[in-house]
């Protein structure tokens, strides 16, 4: 176990000022960065107590800690903020922009271009979104060029003689002086218009095209109109919605699992919701800590903040007051930062219900994250429970359908990470046990076919398989693995008692219900027997109904006779 005196040490003998300690690993990295208004407390914390698992991960990596004192606890703020953006450590906030939503842009030209981006420049092109539904957005733009003639061309260039597309009526030609500045940046309102109010006479603009285009007989155009209408009306749904208040506000929160946060920014503007943003980070910030933090590296210029931000209380009201001291030394016209609580109690309760939708847009961010991460815990058991010598990252499941020995079949899927990797399923036609019942051998048949391909061509091997069964199903899995001299691990899960089975061993392996290894076992187990029984029950239905065929033709066949 690792030593940890020396890191304790060093807190004991911190002196009582304000100021910021750093925490460096064996390698002489610095990984964590804090601040403290007394360095002895705060850093004495982490040695004393029942720790979370976040304080213990972070004890477990650091193998030495500095500190710098400074007169007060503001100043440790900004020296803290200073050293975080010059030394990035890997576990203080550094945000991960995981919104990705394009938006569409009208680029500042005499004769504006519209596209869709996701890049924001400010050279003052107006933008519209975020847009969650990238295909409605598609579908929109595509409409609305059908009706409003947009030059296509990346740079403006005068020339002679116009395009093909304004011979196909999709552009208007300004290059060739085709159309007038003025009539032209008339489309470009109306688009505008369309998107910031819904402007009726727009949309009734598109149905017209629509009618006309099938009066016309020109059903694709018109098709086209009509997935544009209806893309709007989802566009405007997802995008802009209406709320109690007209000024502009930032709503802020974050939820967090151990080292993992995330934190969710709802853009108010006009009295409707123009933004909604998602923000990963890797932290081991206290939690009265992580919005002051937060705060300081999303909001970098006088543009970049709303006159009013309304975050998530964490309890860390005196972080919040430093916060509030910094925005207004660093801008001239810092925003009014506070949490619900700040306001009279009926607009409290509107603000705590943006919060908390705001809130859930987070907790589903750290979902998909925990997800993304896989199934750590169940891996490590996993790997302990069978003395494994390596993490089961990758996991193969087998089982065998069949009914009465017709239409044999066996589904190999594949885990990784402890999540399904669906591009890695397969199926298996059985070829030696088609009209017998042996699902040894239907077992060492698929086994045999799926591993000799992978040797021959050389792909990656699965740290652990899984095969649906007992002793028998295992040994027949063993001895293929044994014949292709293949040294995977092989177990069988048995459904009736949930016993897990090793090749040539008598008693099977019990290991608690409730574990995340047999958790994993069994959804590995259960998916193979959903792949393998779907197959078969499609096969059975072919033949049921190619027999069904057969059927009326050899009677219309008796009946033409007759």
């Amino acid at each position: 176990m690792k030593d940890v005196s020396v890191l304790s040490d060093t807190a004991r003998t911190a002196p009582s000022s304000s100021g910021v300690y750093l925490w460096r690993n064996s390698a002489g990295t610095i990984i964590y960065i804090g601040k403290a208004k007394n360095l002895k407390n705060r850093l004495s914390s982490y040695f004393s107590g029942k720790k979370d698992i976040k304080t213990q991960f972070l004890v477990s990596n650091a193998a030495a800690i500095e500190y710098i004192t400074t007169n007060d606890e503001f100043e440790a703020l900004i020296l803290e903020n200073n050293l975080i953006k010059q030394h990035r450590p890997r576990y203080n906030i550094s945000l991960k922009d995981d919104t990705s939503y394009p938006v569409l842009r009208i680029t500042r030209e005499p004769f504006p271009r519209m596209f869709r981006t996701r890049r924001i420049l400010q050279d003052g092109s107006r933008y519209f979104g975020p847009f969650p539904n990238i295909p409605a957005l598609i579908a929109f733009i595509d409409a609305v060029e059908l009706i409003f003639p947009l030059r296509h061309c990346g740079t403006f260039k005068k020339r002679g003689l116009p395009c093909l597309y304004y011979h196909i009526g999709r552009c208007s030609a300004p290059c060739s002086g085709k159309i007038s500045q003025n009539s032209y940046n008339e489309f470009i309102e109306e688009i505008v218009q369309i998107l910031e109010t819904g402007d009726e006479k727009t949309r009734e603009k598109l149905e017209g095209a629509m009618k006309k285009a099938a009066g016309e007989q020109n059903f694709e155009k018109a098709a086209r109109l009509r997935d544009g209408l209806n893309a709007l009306g989802i566009l405007r749904r997802e995008t802009f919605v209406q709320e109690f208040a007209v000024d502009d506000r930032d709503y802020i929160a974050w939820y967090r699992e151990e080292e993992l946060v995330s934190f969710a920014v709802l853009k108010m503007r006009g009295g409707k919701l123009v933004g909604r943003d998602n923000y990963r980070a890797s932290s081991l910030n206290d939690d009265e800590e992580l919005i002051g933090g937060f705060l300081m590296a999303y909001y970098t210029s006088p543009d970049s903040f709303p006159p009013k931000i309304i975050v998530q209380d964490g309890g860390g009201s005196g972080d919040l007051a430093l916060i509030r001291r910094w925005f207004a030394e660093t801008f001239q016209t810092p925003p009014a930062i506070g949490t619900p609580r700040s306001f009279p109690q009926g607009e409290a309760a509107r603000h705590q219900a943006a919060l908390n939708m705001t809130r859930q847009n987070a907790r589903e961010d750290i979902l998909r994250r925990l997800r993304e991460r896989g199934d750590l815990p169940a891996m490590e058991e996993l790997r302990d429970t069978l003395s494994l010598q390596s993490l089961p990252v990758r996991i193969e499941g087998f089982d065998i359908a069949h009914l009465e020995g017709k239409f044999p079949v066996a589904s190999l899927v594949s885990f990784l990470n402890g999540n399904p990797d669906k591009k890695n399923y397969r199926y298996f036609r059985l070829r030696t046990t088609e009209g017998i019942i042996d699902d040894f051998a239907s077992m060492r048949e698929a086994l045999a076919r799926r591993y000799t391909r992978l040797l021959n061509e050389q792909g990656e091997m699965p740290d652990l398989i899984v095969v649906d069964g007992g002793a028998g199903q295992v040994n027949a899995a063993f001895a293929v693995l044994n014949a292709l001299s293949l040294d995977i691990p092989v177990i069988g899960l048995a459904k009736k008692n949930e016993e897990i089975y090793l090749p040539h061993t008598g008693a099977p392996l019990v290991i608690p219900r409730r574990s995340a290894a047999l958790r994993l076992l069994q959804r590995v187990r259960d998916e193979t027997h959903r792949f393998a029984t779907g197959l078969n029950n499609r096969l059975r239905a072919k033949e049921t109904a190619e027999e069904f065929d057969e059927t009326l033709a050899a009677l219309a066949a008796q009946k033409k006779e007759d």
